[in-house]
């Protein structure tokens, strides 16, 4: 991809304040455009920002001062864009889900493939110190032969803080589509693809109240699955029992715990990039839980590591936060609501190698 990466972002929502914070001024890229349906947003942050020109969405595809797109949109316009981006000639790297359907994420990936452009997409959380401490224990055999997992995200909902929540309860959201990318992508780092899913979910509310913002009070109509559960089956032989919900308060349960045979680990909220990750041996009694010190991953890691780790990877190895693990995530996420619908085990058609580790990797070496 070359030294001087230049970097066009579409979509400046409240997302992108925290992905242009690690970019601007990072020594490999160079933020060099901004788009975004409003017009009048995307020229307020090119005047924050010296250099940066702001586009329309069209004129910043074509732009031959860009090299790759972020794509910031919400996600039933992520396949539009990264299309957009392709046609053009553009490498892109965008917000998880890959897209909305996963028809329109295989001709992302199937288009970058003729294009000889690269994709890749968040979450990169999952290559912060928390997962990748949790990974590399794993593999160290810390709690001998894995055997199952549990991973549960459970929330009232984004409307109680989002001030335009909208988008969280039409297609390509729900609470799998838009957290379950962060656990399901942690579980490939940990035990692997995901062979075959059996889900169940339901809709028990029709309409949600904003509780925060101008909007406040508003009504909005749910038009997808709130609540869904489902049993993974890792192509390893490991099972994992999963649950993501906007139908809870809030739950105890470790966001994800890995048992195995001589061991059980905790692994911190993989929607952020670190936190304590525990480790409780055979025989120890649950006074015995230990905190293992962070041993792998980006230390203090923040939103555009994943970027940042897909422009280094410059045609050399797989980037970490690839299209091709997104593609293998959406069709997990798709396949637990399809078996929910249609009450049946179903099989995945994609897999994917696991993600090279990310060794202990301190601020200055990737900032």
């Amino acid at each position: 991809m070359g030294d001087a990466h230049r970097i066009g972002v579409v979509g400046l929502g409240v997302i992108s304040r925290a992905y242009l914070e690690t970019l601007v001024g990072h020594r490999a890229v160079r933020v060099t455009a901004v788009a975004d349906l409003d017009a009048s947003r995307s020229a307020a942050v090119a005047a924050e920002l010296p250099g940066v020109q702001a586009l329309s969405v069209e004129e910043l595809l074509s732009s031959p001062d860009v090299d790759t797109v972020l794509n910031l949109t919400v996600p039933s316009a992520h396949a539009e864009i990264a299309l957009g981006a392709i046609g053009h000639g553009k490498h892109v790297y965008g917000e998880k889900p890959l897209a909305a359907e996963l028809t329109d994420a295989r001709a992302v990936l199937e288009a970058a493939a003729k294009a000889a452009v690269g994709v890749g997409c968040a979450p990169d959380t999952v290559l912060g110190t928390g997962v990748q401490t949790a990974r590399a224990a794993v593999e160290a055999g810390a709690v001998g032969r894995p055997l199952f997992a549990s991973a549960a995200m459970v929330t009232p909902g984004h409307e109680r803080w989002h001030p335009h929540p909208d988008f969280y309860y039409t297609a390509g959201g729900g609470p799998l589509l838009d957290m379950g990318p962060y656990y399901l992508s942690s579980l490939v780092h940990l035990l692997g693809p995901v062979r075959a899913v059996i889900g169940a979910s339901s809709r028990l509310r029709t309409e949600r109240v904003i509780g925060s913002g101008p909007r406040t009070g508003e009504r909005i109509p749910v038009e997808v699955d709130s609540h869904v559960s489902g049993v993974l089956e890792h192509e390893g032989g490991a099972l994992t029992t999963i649950t993501t919900s906007f139908d809870g308060v809030a739950t105890t349960a470790a966001p994800i715990e890995v048992h195995g045979e001589r061991g059980t680990l905790t692994v911190p909220d993989p929607n952020n990039f670190d936190g304590e990750v525990r480790l409780l041996e055979l025989g120890e009694g649950e006074k015995g839980w230990r905190t293992l010190s962070p041993s792998a991953g980006y230390v203090g890691a923040a939103r555009g590591v994943g970027l940042l780790d897909f422009v280094a990877a410059d045609g050399q190895r797989a980037p970490r936060a690839s299209g091709e693990l997104a593609l293998h995530v959406l069709e997990t996420m798709t396949a637990l609501l399809r078996s929910s619908a249609e009450g049946r085990r179903i099989e995945l058609s994609t897999s994917v190698e696991r993600p090279v580790p990310v060794p202990l990797t301190p601020p200055q070496e990737w900032r």
